[in-house]
C-alpha cells in the first residue's frame, strides 16, 4: 500500500502527520520525503543514513559541427531549453526537463547527453522504518525528477508513505502519481479551506482516493468540517490544538513519543485508511 500525505498549502502539519503515521505503522514500512525544497522528516526520524548518491537529469549537448542548424529541436522544445541563435544552437541547462526528445529528433545524430546534477538522494533508516529522502540543489527549479527517483527507491514490500510538497503544481502531482490514498492534511482557517478546495479538485482530476485529516481543529472554525461533509469527504481524523505537540515539534520530537495519548488516533487513522483503500480500488 502506498500513501500520500499532501496539503493545498504549507504549514498544515502534513510533516508530522507522515512521520507519526510511519511511527505507528506495522513493519515492513518506507517513509519517503519527497519535499525535496525543504525536506525535514529526518529532524524527528533521526535515522542513520548509510548511502548518498547524487541525482543527475540528462541534458542535451550539441555538437557544432555535426549540426545542420535546422532548428528541429528548438522547435520541439516546449520548455524553451535549446535555441537557435545566428544558426548557431544555444542550450539552457536550467530549463531542460530531461525528456530526450531532442536527442531522438535530430536528423544529424549531432546531440548527446551528458548528467546535469540536480541533488542528492540520501537513504538509512530508524529502527524498522527505510528511510529515504532527496535535497534540490540551491538554484534549482525543477524538483520532479528528483522527486521521480527518490519514489524508485521505495520497497514493494509493506507499506510506503510519501510526504509529498505542499500545494498543488507539478511537484506534488509527481508525487502522489500513482499512491493507493491520499491524505489531505488541512486546518480549519479561511486559508486552509481555500487550499484544501484546490488539492481535492487536483485528487479528483487525477481520480485518486482521498480523506481529509483537519489538524488543530478546535483552534478554527466549522467550515472546513461542513465542506468535507457536503463534499462527502471523509474526515479521517481531528487533532486538537495541543501546546505539548508544538513544543515537541520545536524539539524535534516526534508526537506519538513525545505526548503518547496521541498515539491510538494514529492507530486508528492507519486503520481507517486500509480499510478505505480496498472498497475504494473494488477488491
Amino acid at each position: 500500500m502506498i500513501v500520500a500525505v499532501a496539503s493545498g498549502k504549507g504549514g498544515t502539519g502534513k510533516t508530522t502527520i507522515a512521520v507519526n503515521m510511519a511511527l505507528c505503522m506495522p513493519p515492513p514500512v518506507t517513509l519517503l520525503d519527497c519535499d525535496v525544497e525543504e525536506p525535514n522528516c529526518a529532524i524527528f526520524l533521526k535515522p542513520d543514513m548509510r548511502q548518498r548518491e547524487d541525482c543527475c537529469l540528462q541534458v542535451p549537448v550539441i555538437d557544432e559541427a555535426a549540426c545542420n542548424r535546422c532548428g528541429d529541436c528548438s522547435s520541439f522544445c516546449r520548455f524553451h531549453a535549446i535555441a537557435m541563435l545566428r544558426q548557431k544552437p544555444l542550450v539552457f541547462p536550467e530549463l531542460c526537463h530531461g525528456c530526450g526528445g531532442c536527442l531522438k529528433l535530430c536528423p544529424t545524430g549531432a546531440i548527446t547527453e551528458r548528467g546535469h546534477v540536480i541533488g542528492v538522494i540520501e537513504s538509512g533508516a530508524c529502527g524498522s522504518i527505510e528511510f529515504v529522502h532527496g535535497r534540490l540543489d540551491p538554484g534549482r527549479a525543477l524538483s520532479p525528477p528528483l522527486i521521480r527517483a527518490v519514489k524508485r527507491r521505495a520497497d514493494s514490500r509493506g507499506t510506503t508513505i510519501i510526504d509529498c510538497p505542499p500545494g498543488t503544481s507539478c511537484p506534488v502531482i509527481t508525487a502522489v502519481r500513482g499512491s493507493d490514498f491520499v491524505v489531505l492534511v488541512t486546518e480549519p482557517t479561511p486559508f486552509g479551506l481555500h487550499d484544501l478546495v484546490l488539492a481535492v479538485e487536483t485528487m479528483r482530476t487525477l481520480g485518486l482516493p482521498f480523506g481529509v485529516i483537519i489538524n488543530r481543529a478546535d483552534a478554527g472554525d466549522a467550515r472546513t468540517a461542513d465542506y468535507c461533509r457536503r463534499e462527502g469527504i471523509p474526515v479521517l481524523l481531528e487533532l486538537p490544538d495541543d501546546r505539548r505537540v508544538a513544543v515537541a515539534y520545536s524539539r524535534g520530537l516526534p508526537t506519538v513519543e513525545a505526548v503518547p495519548e496521541h498515539r491510538p488516533a494514529f492507530e486508528r487513522l492507519i486503520a481507517k485508511i486500509a480499510g478505505l483503500v480496498p472498497r475504494r480500488h473494488g477488491t
